[in-house]
């Protein structure tokens, strides 16, 4: 049986492939549009906060980083 499947040519292996993507993909639920919308918002929400944070922290490091090094 594994010979068999090494001298299948690569179009054949190609076509079983998108035919079981085919059918894997029949299977997946899709949210719905509300769902997206209220995702989406989560996320953007989420970046922003980090993105704020980030900034904070990189500003208190860069004050802290010149205070040190001016004292030396």
């Amino acid at each position: 049986m594994a010979e068999a499947a090494k001298k299948e040519g690569l179009i054949v292996r190609a076509k079983k492939g998108l035919k079981a993507t085919k059918s894997e993909m029949k299977k997946v639920v899709w949210p719905t549009k509300t769902q997206l919308i209220n995702n989406t918002g989560i996320v953007i929400a989420a970046i922003v906060i980090f993105g704020i944070i980030l900034a904070v922290l990189d500003i208190a490091f860069t004050q802290l980083a010149g205070l040190i090094l001016s004292i030396g």
